[in-house]
């Protein structure tokens, strides 16, 4: 079995496996009590790898990368989540149910055939030890010449390699978990004093946002692009007539297809935070986040709007906030969109109420998740007029008659059709905010946490995402004149493209930020 869903074909379980001759011959060397046990281990392994082996078809499909037998269990409640809010409760129970059942079928069946053949084995040794010296001499002859079937090595190991690669995966998680947490430990501007952190910003009301699967994809894609591109270039004209000026380059970001929490935590810790460990381990340090920069100067009042967040958020702490809106403290009475719990727009409006357009006694900082563009994108909102959101009830009728997330999750176009939806709707969302309620004094950054999962982007599609800084003030984007990042909202096919986790240094150094490092 391959570990990809493209490579499925006929021609990969037309093989010679190099494992099943092996275990042939020691079963037969064997006396019948060890041979039985011998071959119901056999068969449990089997089972074990195979179940991997689709952890890794589905985790690459959806995260661009493999299973990870240490760290990722916890996502599969996520997972669970996630069905539950497109599918339903009652439909997610039952696939649960279903996975189960089939997962406890392959332990058994597989267990009993192996256990089977052993005994078919056993009976008719004679033949059975001159078959298997024959299909010992072909393996060694199409391995040792290359023979293939269809363009597939007829010759096949995919258990081993299935096995050095998990155990590998195993061992450099545990490395990487010490070798990071020295590197966490190091931070450039970790020992700046509070003055001179940003002083370029004083007296700016500063707002990052980030956008959910905002990636490269939708506006170099051709079925994407023509429509987010169209909003990116009418958001640029009607920001500009409002006295607003951008500039957009390119980040790679640390994930792909979800998990945004780790491009969220790349992005503004400066870390390269690429598996739930490392996030762990960030979130438990007193590294100095980019949002924290600005409490830490004292010359911001800090707060956080999450409507993604409906439990306990610890990390508030990390990233420095004062105050943290979640789904459940801003008001809405609306119907949920699938996963996002509300529309970008009712998000952005209760900002502005709530924050950004009452008086401080210090310049807000404020950092903003919009959801909307979250899978399975259907059903998606649409814009209403601002003054008609009231606690979002106008909403269940655009909810209504929106598409069903089984529609659009059963069909790889309309996935990608959507999905450009929502990456406009949630731009046109947050760029009219900013004409309606922004000031001279308003600065903000906008990026996407991660590429869309690859049905939408592509099997072979990059990691990077969008980013762009807006302001009224020339004197802001001056500062990132010698980044040669692209003017407006769209970034050039060539525009600069970092990683993620440079980004936070670069942003404190061009706003004037002395580094002062400390060292763990």
């Amino acid at each position: 079995m391959p570990a990809t869903i493209v490579d499925l074909g006929p021609a990969k379980f037309f093989r010679l496996p190099g494992e099943a001759i092996v275990g042939a011959a020691i079963l037969l060397a064997l006396p019948r009590k060890p041979r039985v046990v011998l071959a119901a281990a056999g068969g449990v392994a089997l089972a074990a790898l195979t179940v991997l082996n689709w952890l890794d078809m589905g985790f690459k499909q959806y995260l661009g990368r493999t299973f990870n037998l240490v760290l990722d269990w916890s996502l599969l409640g996520d997972a669970q989540s996630y069905l539950e809010d497109s599918l339903g409760r009652p439909a997610t129970l039952a696939a649960t149910a279903g996975l189960i059942v089939l997962v406890l079928l392959l332990f058994a069946a597989s267990a009993y055939a192996v256990v089977r053949l052993s005994n078919v084995l056993a009976r008719h040794s004679a033949t059975a030890t001159r078959g298997t010296l024959i299909a010992g001499v072909v393996w060694i002859t199409c391995s040792s010449f290359g023979v293939q079937l269809a363009g597939v090595p007829l010759a096949a190991d995919s258990a081993a390699v299935t096995l050095q690669s998990q155990t590998e995966r195993v061992s450099n998680t545990l490395k990487d978990e010490a070798e990071f947490q020295k590197v966490a430990k190091v931070d450039a501007f970790g020992a700046t004093p509070p003055d001179q952190l940003v002083p370029d910003l004083r007296g700016k009301d500063m707002i990052f946002t980030f956008i959910e699967s905002y990636g490269r994809s939708a506006i170099e894609d051709p079925i994407m692009a023509p429509g987010v591109d169209k909003t990116l270039a009418v958001r640029t004209e009607a920001l500009k007539k409002a006295g607003y000026h951008a500039k957009s380059g390119w980040l790679t970001s640390a994930t792909y297809g979800g998990s945004s929490w780790l491009g969220h935590s790349t992005s503004l810790s400066g870390l390269w935070v690429s598996n739930q460990q490392r996030y762990r381990t960030v979130m438990a340090s007193d590294h100095l986040s980019l949002t924290k920069v600005f409490k830490k100067s004292g010359a911001w009042d800090t707060v956080g709007v999450m409507p993604g967040v409906q439990k306990a958020w610890p990390e508030q702490s990390f990233f420095g906030l004062d105050k943290v809106y979640n789904a459940f403290e801003l008001g809405y009475k609306g119907p949920k969109f699938s996963w996002s719990t509300m529309p970008d727009q009712y998000t952005l409006e209760q900002f502005q109420q709530r924050v950004h357009g009452k008086k401080h006694d210090k310049p807000m900082m404020s950092e903003v998740i919009l959801t909307s563009s979250h899978q399975p994108w259907g059903p998606i909102p649409k814009m209403v007029g601002w003054d008609e959101l009231g606690d979002g009830s106008v909403f269940k009728g655009i909810e209504a008659a929106g598409n069903k997330p089984a529609d659009v999750i059963a069909d790889t176009t309309k996935s990608r059709q959507e999905y450009g939806k929502s990456i406009q709707y949630s731009v046109t969302a947050l760029t009219e905010w900013l004409e309606r309620y922004g000031s001279k004094d308003t600065v903000l950054v906008f990026l996407g946490d991660h590429q869309p999962i690859a049905r939408v982007s592509g099997n072979h599609a990059s990691r990077d995402v969008p980013i762009s800084i807006v302001a009224k003030d020339p004197k802001v984007l001056a500062k990132i004149g010698d980044w040669g990042w692209t003017d407006g909202l769209r970034p050039a096919h060539d525009a600069p493209v970092w990683k993620m986790n440079l980004f936070r240094d670069r942003f404190l150094t061009a706003y004037g930020s002395t580094p002062h490092p400390k060292k763990g």
